[in-house]
């Protein structure tokens, strides 16, 4: 389980990194800090998101579950806050951007691990 879990922070940071050489406008220093920003966002998403998506519960419905990515980019805005200036995002719509390439770039980073651990 653990082991699951760091897996999880470590692909994660590796998609920071690719989303921040995509993005002029979205700023890592280094796979140090999308690391620490990984465990910061994975304790985000334990925590906080949980409770926006309750608190938003009609507005994900009724925008079938796209409103999801807008929290997933206040996470990540939050994220950035925490962390000062070695991760910075400009603005809030580079950060839904972000949000949904993360989301895709984890999927596939996911799908490829589990596929090379089954064998």
């Amino acid at each position: 389980m653990l082991q699951r879990g760091l897996l999880s922070i470590f692909l994660n940071a590796i998609a920071l990194i690719l989303v921040s050489n995509i993005f002029d406008s979205f700023h890592l220093e280094g796979f140090g800090t999308a690391l620490l920003a990984s465990f910061i966002l994975a304790a985000l998403n334990t925590v906080v998101k949980p409770i926006l998506i309750i608190l938003t519960l009609p507005i994900t419905v009724i925008s079938l579950g796209l409103f999801l990515f807008v929290i997933n980019a206040l996470t990540l805005m939050i994220t950035q806050s925490v962390m000062g200036p070695s991760f910075v995002i400009e603005g809030f719509g580079t950060a839904i951007i972000a949000a949904i390439i993360l989301s895709i770039i984890n999927l596939i980073l996911s799908k490829f691990v589990k596929d090379t651990l089954r064998y």
